[in-house]
């Protein structure tokens, strides 16, 4: 290989110039920007020469020119702050939130929903405002201008937070593989776009409505078995929605007196067991025998269609129907939370029932007896539904039916319509 050329760098001049024998191409439309070659002349690598110092920007191909030329301010500007020059592949912020896109696809740890926000929250809002802003752009300014303030006037403050947390976490994560060279995040708070306070939504469910509920409950289960009995599950455990519909036969134990739901069932990732009381599993076996009554032998205690658990959809209608707008199927779990803590309930056993994130020293220091406090707890809480309605439900006082266990306005025809039909919804994707 020869010398340097002098030229106007193209994509199209450095596949020319491949052909030949110069070692180096300087560019002469940018002050100090140098292609040199390497020796098969399949690659080569950008520099930017200041002060005869070769600063290395990236490689060819994969930094076209006109990424390189218009980078070229920002490297710049980092080199007389005393910072790297090197330059990421990516040139916008649309370049870096597709890397991330990808990125939570294909976590595994990850629960389907999280992925589902985290996806339609990159397509819907940050793509379209950010997508064709350049890296070196991107502050607190624009931030503001393109994304914060115009997302308040329509979103909730509580989801403008939870897209601007997911952006900071992509640019967080980027920065910390050595991805891109400089976080322009760092350093950016929620609190310099809006002073709003992210508000708790109070229950709409308290305990002087239980006796209602538990009747609704009663006719649930009496006209649509499935949807009675995945409000039951909630209300019962203060399970979530998701980990409830997903639940599998397979998870019970009824000679153990125990539910298992799997780690990427629950939101914290974690696995969670949960004490099944007397009611509970008295009611799970008169369930389990009315759905095999009705045809269906499979693995799902809320099966969807297509072999399925019901889908996240689909469920959701189903508290549509039984709350009727008064209320939702997370105030259920709310009011178990309220519930447990009103009955005396350890705030910290509450916690575990409910499985909110907890720290590591707090888990090696309650393992020993956590599953005999929560059996307690549960029981204490199933004998106080007990008295508001859940006894006629379950079968323990009142008339069962003789074949399925259910109390008897169950098992008649209104109320035996298959398991995997419309009664519980339709399946969408699991």
């Amino acid at each position: 290989m020869t010398g340097t050329a002098a030229v106007k760098i193209t994509d199209a001049e450095i596949r020319r110039q491949a052909l030949g024998a110069v070692r180096d191409l300087r560019d002469v439309e940018n002050r100090g920007l140098y292609l040199r070659f390497n020796a098969a002349r399949d690659r080569a690598s950008w520099y930017l020469v200041v002060k005869g110092k070769w600063n290395h920007i990236g490689n060819h191909p994969d930094l076209g020119a006109k990424q390189v030329v218009a980078a070229l301010p920002d490297i710049r500007l980092r080199l007389n702050a005393g910072e790297a020059s090197s330059l990421s592949s990516w040139i916008t912020t649309g370049d870096l939130l597709g890397w991330f896109a990808d990125r939570m696809a294909r976590d595994r740890n990850l629960s389907a929903k999280r992925k589902s926000t985290g996806a339609s929250a990159i397509k819907r809002h940050l793509m379209p405002r950010l997508g064709e802003t350049p890296l070196g752009q991107l502050d607190k300014a624009v931030l503001d201008r393109q994304l914060m303030w115009p997302l308040q006037e329509s979103l909730s403050i509580d989801y403008v937070r939870l897209v601007f947390q997911l952006l900071a976490l992509a640019f967080r994560q980027a920065h910390k593989l050595g991805l891109i060279s400089a976080n322009p995040l760092a350093g950016i708070r929620f609190g310099d776009f809006s002073k709003a306070k992210v508000t708790v939504k109070p229950s709409r469910l308290r305990g002087v409505h239980l006796d209602e509920l538990l009747q609704r409950l009663l006719a649930a289960m009496a006209n649509q078995p499935p949807s009675g009995m995945l409000a039951l599950m909630m209300l019962c455990h203060g399970t979530r929605i998701g980990e409830t519909r997903q639940a599998r036969w397979s998870h019970i134990s009824l000679a153990e007196y125990e539910w298992f739901i799997p780690a990427e069932h629950t939101k914290t990732g974690v696995e969670h067991r949960l004490p099944l009381t007397e009611q509970v599993r008295t009611l799970l076996i008169s369930y389990r025998r009315a759905q095999q009554n009705q045809g269906y032998d499979g693995p799902f205690l809320f099966p969807g269609r297509q072999g399925k658990a019901l889908g996240e959809v689909k469920a959701s209608e189903v508290f549509t129907r039984l709350g009727q707008g008064e209320w939702t199927s997370h105030d259920l779990r709310k009011l178990a939370r309220t519930g447990w803590a009103d009955l005396g309930v350890d705030h910290l056993i509450g916690e575990l029932l409910i499985n909110h994130a907890m720290g590591h020293n707090v888990k090696v220091y309650i393992q020993s007896d956590v599953m005999a406090r929560k059996r307690e707890a549960l029981e204490l809480w199933h004998a106080h539904l007990d008295e508001k309605g859940f006894a006629q439900i379950h079968g323990l006082t009142g008339d069962r039916s003789e074949d399925s266990g259910i109390p008897a306005q169950a098992a008649s025809d209104k109320g035996c319509t298959a398991i995997h039909e419309t009664t519980i919804g339709e399946d969408s994707k699991a």
